[in-house]
């Protein structure tokens, strides 16, 4: 892996996203209405969530 490599930005799509947190694609538009979910990016009309802001944003709310 290089340089490019690993500076280059994951995005999930919002049901890529919903797959891998196991929750329902409605709870994450509940969240984008609430301002209480994981940082998003609006491409035009599309959605995407960078993998990185996501992952820091599950440490974040992590409990224990």
């Amino acid at each position: 892996m290089d340089a490019t490599t690993q500076l280059t930005p994951t995005f999930l799509t919002q049901r890529e996203l919903a797959d891998l947190l196991r929750l329902p694609e409605r709870t994450l538009e509940d969240w984008r209405l609430t301002h209480s979910g994981p940082p998003y990016l609006k491409l035009g009309r599309h959605v995407r969530y960078d993998v990185h802001d996501v992952l820091a944003w599950v440490t974040e709310h992590r409990h224990g």
